[in-house]
């Protein structure tokens, strides 16, 4: 019996009907990493952040600031890349997710 390989195992986690959606959903989590890196540099030069500053004020200016742009920028390279339908519902499970978190 073969073993099933990566992308199908993937394609069937997340319920996609094509090996071709799951390969554009992960350039679009790939286009958001690097876009979320990219865009972390200009953010913290702005507010003044640099390596000398603690790291609990790197992490809360990153958390209230690259996270959500983060969030954004899945939504909207998943919409370019016609997935945007999977992003949506990913968002809402994971918000879905941390809600749950806070409510225990």
């Amino acid at each position: 019996m073969a073993t099933e390989n990566f992308l199908h195992r993937l394609q069937r986690r997340w319920g996609v009907s094509t090996i071709w959606q799951v390969i554009v959903i992960l350039i679009v989590f790939a286009l958001t990493g690097f876009s979320a890196m990219y865009i972390k540099r200009p953010i913290f030069a702005l507010l003044g952040i640099d390596a000398d500053t603690p790291f609990y004020i790197r992490a809360i200016v990153w958390t209230l600031t690259v996270l959500p742009a983060y969030q954004v920028l899945l939504l909207m390279y998943g919409f370019l890349l016609g997935q945007f339908t999977f992003f949506w519902n990913f968002e809402k499970r994971m918000f879905s997710g941390i809600k749950k978190l806070f409510n225990r």
